[in-house]
């Protein structure tokens, strides 16, 4: 069976997010398609675009469109639950009040995490052709997709010493001392946990299966910020297929206030324009009315995509590539919007870290790379592209043979 269509909207908060991927859930389910939309976002407002009441499972609220409003706390004791039955020992042996110690288990960002993990989850059922997700705002959403980036590297370099030194230290602190130690269960969750936030991964990295939809308004910093995490979304290898400008005031606008706009308008536009050049630019004008409720999110999603189907894949985005050139391999990481002076690389084993910013990604080097020494690197037209030379590597070994 064909795999199902996720989508992800993120922008900066107050640009209409919400409404968007109500209007575009909505649209899919009216094609046809068997659509779930969801929120990750703590301060949930979907319940209130749709215009009908959502509980923690996910409830029909249109022909082939369900919806849900995550139950935090109980997908929380799902994924994570003998990991916060430790930290909640720990905080009680500190004398924490029982009450204050569970809220003091949700650790920053697993609330988010939860809801998102419902992806794979939804993948799984196979009851679902498009899965719409409303993300929390930019700075969030990136924290959240590039965790699972962290989880790979602490599953492999970290969890395995901390356990082996938990089985050892286990039986002799528990007869010094009486604070809790973290059992197997405990390393065993965490272990299924990462396992499944890399499924996750895979599932939103998939170009041809997933992709995030930008929502910006035309303003200034909006712009910035979303240039920004266009940049970071390419850094962390996600698909972004459009670029959804939100409340753009008509030129035909007969309202004063808004017609003062209208200039600072047209110059932003140009702006989006130019920023994000190949990228899809879809426009929802400025609505008078307010966006709630079925059929203001049909006009919405008809300014959106006319007579397109929301669904389809509208780019495909560069992912990183591996190219054979003789005896060296070029690995080019894309990275728009970004000048060569804000791009860090390092080399360490079999690990590639790349910093842009304040936002830095540990690219774990295939096999095929992983051996041969890094020859160089150039940042040129938007992708860095690193050289990995076969022939140097080979030497490097020889000499090390010959050493007595």
């Amino acid at each position: 069976s064909a795999l199902m269509r996720t989508i992800l909207f993120t922008g900066k908060g107050g640009v209409g997010k919400t409404s968007i991927a109500a209007a575009t859930a909505l649209r899919c389910a009216d094609l046809g398609h068997r659509t779930v939309v969801l929120s990750t976002d703590l301060a949930h407002s979907l319940a209130d675009s749709l215009g009908q009441e959502l509980g923690a499972d996910v409830r029909e609220v249109a022909p082939n469109l369900l919806a849900q409003e995550v139950d935090i706390y109980h997908e929380l004791r799902r994924q994570w639950g003998s990991v916060q039955s430790y930290i909640e020992a720990l905080f009680s042996w500190r004398g924490l009040d029982e009450v204050v110690a569970e809220e003091m288990t949700v650790l920053p960002g697993m609330d988010e995490l939860a809801s998102l993990l419902l992806i794979r989850d939804y993948e799984r059922s196979g009851e679902y052709d498009v899965c719409i997700v409303d993300c929390a705002p930019t700075g969030e959403t990136l924290r959240l997709l590039s965790f699972p980036e962290v989880a790979r590297w602490w599953v492999r370099n970290v969890l395995p010493i901390q356990r082996k030194v938990a089985t050892v230290v286990r039986p002799i602190a528990r007869r010094v001392v009486d604070i809790p130690i973290p059992g197997d269960e405990v390393y065993q969750t965490l272990q299924r946990l990462m396992t499944s936030l890399d499924e996750m991964r895979a599932i939103l990295t998939d170009p041809d299966n997933a992709s995030v939809r930008l929502v910006l308004n035309p303003e200034r910093m909006v712009i910035k910020e979303a240039q920004r995490t266009f940049t970071y979304l390419n850094l962390y290898g996600y698909t972004v297929d459009a670029v959804i400008t939100n409340r753009v005031i008509a030129d035909e606008s007969a309202n004063q206030f808004l017609s003062s706009w209208r200039g600072v308008h047209s110059k932003y536009l140009e702006l989006i324009d130019e920023s994000f050049a190949g990228v899809p630019l879809l426009r929802v004008p400025w609505m008078e009315d307010e966006v709630v409720g079925h059929g203001s999110l049909r006009r919405v999603a008809q300014y959106a995509y006319g007579d397109r189907d929301p669904a389809e894949l509208m780019r495909h985005g560069p992912a990183n590539t591996i190219v054979r050139e003789g005896d060296q391999f070029l690995l080019t990481v894309p990275l728009p919007l970004v000048a060569k002076g804000d791009v860090e690389m390092l080399r360490s084993g079999d690990e590639l870290i790349v910093r842009v910013g304040s936002h830095r990604r540990n690219i774990a080097l295939p096999r095929a790379l992983a051996g041969l020494e890094t020859a160089g690197a150039a940042f040129v037209d938007g992708a860095l592209t690193v050289r990995f030379d076969r022939a140097s590597a080979g030497k490097a070994q020889q000499q090390q043979q010959q050493q007595p």
